[in-house]
């Protein structure tokens, strides 16, 4: 067991030195799911709500990212380039010779924010967002269920827009530049929600899409893009210019 030893500084200091030190090592890579909570209490040997002030602060420091009802993972550094390109579901489908159309399930303000929400926005106190889930059809096929959380500081008349109509990326592509991205990708599931609007069974895989933006240092969107993994593939294709 990693006990943590006596010493002048607060427990919850030390806990942040254990986590930098397991990142430090590469014991914990990059976009690794660290324990949970109640793992690094037994191991540590210190309290859950000290264990909760250290990933809190080094989740606002940059150094980890908690995803709501996923996990706290070790952060990638953030993109260096000044405009992240990223991907239309619209477009692709169309490029297809497909059929899209989109069916709004969720248009909203949240005037109060779960903490795990506000946390991922780095907002130093409570604040509105607009919430939206939207699901995408390839053919009269749902292929994907998009989640968005959006800082309406950043983008405004959000919940007013008709998004049958209109792509939510094009609206946040034209009300603030993107100027930096994160993405981590997992396989779960699909669940009896996620099941109920896609059309498929509880138990069918999905591939999960987090995805978080900035323009400048300010969080932009936090989102959840949901693809049913029997009917979509995710890839990319980048030109790396040579420095």
């Amino acid at each position: 067991m990693d006990t943590l030893s006596d010493s002048a500084s607060p427990l919850y200091e030390k806990v942040k030195d254990f986590v930098l030190g397991n990142i430090g090592s590469g014991k914990w890579a990059r976009n690794a799911r660290l324990p949970s909570e109640h793992e690094l209490v037994s191991t540590l040997g210190v309290s859950r709500m000290t264990v909760h002030r250290a990933l809190r602060e080094l989740t606002s420091e940059g150094h980890l990212r908690r995803i709501q009802g996923v996990g706290t993972f070790v952060a990638p550094p953030k993109p260096q380039s000044t405009l992240i390109e990223i991907s239309n579901i619209i477009n692709e489908i169309r490029a297809r010779g497909s059929k899209h159309r989109a069916q709004v399930v969720v248009l909203e303000r949240i005037e109060h924010p779960e903490p795990e929400l506000l946390l991922a926005f780095e907002f130093p106190t409570s604040k509105p967002v607009d919430h939206s889930v939207v699901i995408h059809f390839e053919n009269d096929l749902p292929v994907q269920l998009e989640e968005r959380y959006v800082n309406p500081d950043l983008v405004s008349d959000y919940i007013s827009q008709d998004f049958t109509s209109s792509a939510t990326y094009d609206y946040l592509q034209h009300s603030t530049p993107l100027t930096e991205v994160e993405h981590l990708i997992s396989a779960v599931p699909a669940g009896d929600e996620n099941a109920r609007l896609l059309h498929i069974r509880p138990t069918d895989s999905c591939l999960v899409l987090h995805r978080k933006t900035w323009t400048g240092p300010v969080v932009a969107t936090v989102n959840t893009l949901t693809y049913v993994g029997s009917r979509y593939s995710l890839g990319s294709r980048y030109l790396h210019a040579s420095k």
